[in-house]
C-alpha cells in the first residue's frame, strides 16, 4: 500500500526495483496473496490517496505477477499472526524459502517469522541493502 500512495518512500523505491526485474530482488507472491493486494488496494480511500483506478491496479498487479516468482503453498500456517492477512504473508514467505519480509508491521511478525528463518525488515532496510548491494558490484 505504501508504494502506491507515496512516490518518495523506500516501498516505492524497492517495487520500482521488482519491476524493472533486478536479479538481487526476488518478490514472491502467491494466488491467495495477489487476490489480497487488489482487494486492498481497490478500496476507495486508497484509490483516491494514490490517484489511482482500477484499471491502473490491475495493470499493476499483473507487472508485479509477471516479474515475481510463484509459490505454491504447500503448507499453511494458521491463525499464525494476530491479523489472519498476514499470515497470507508468512505463507509465502515460508512456502517460497524468503530471506525476508519486507514490512512496516515488524512488531507483528518478528518472532513467528524469525521461527521460519525469515528476516523482517522494513522498506528502508531492504533499500538499504539493495544500495549496499550495488555500491560491491
Amino acid at each position: 500500500m505504501a508504494a502506491i500512495r507515496s512516490d518518495a518512500g523506500a516501498s516505492r523505491r524497492l517495487l520500482r526495483a521488482a519491476l524493472q526485474g533486478r536479479e538481487d530482488l526476488t518478490v514472491l507472491i502467491s494466488v491467495p496473496l495477489l487476490i489480497e493486494y487488489e482487494e486492498v488496494m481497490t478500496r476507495a480511500q486508497h484509490l483516491k490517496a494514490s490517484g489511482l483506478s482500477r484499471a491502473d491496479v490491475a495493470g499493476l498487479l499483473d507487472a508485479l505477477a509477471a516479474v515475481s516468482e510463484p509459490v505454491t503453498l504447500a503448507y499453511l500456517w494458521r491463525p499464525t499472526l494476530p491479523d489472519a492477512d498476514d499470515d497470507m504473508v508468512l505463507e509465502a514467505a515460508a512456502n517460497g524459502r524468503a530471506d525476508a519480509i519486507v514490512t512496516f508491521n515488524v512488531r507483528d511478525f518478528g518472532a513467528v517469522a524469525e521461527g521460519f528463518g525469515i528476516a523482517i525488515l522494513s522498506p528502508g532496510e531492504a533499500v538499504q541493502l539493495l544500495e549496499t548491494h550495488n555500491e560491491k558490484e
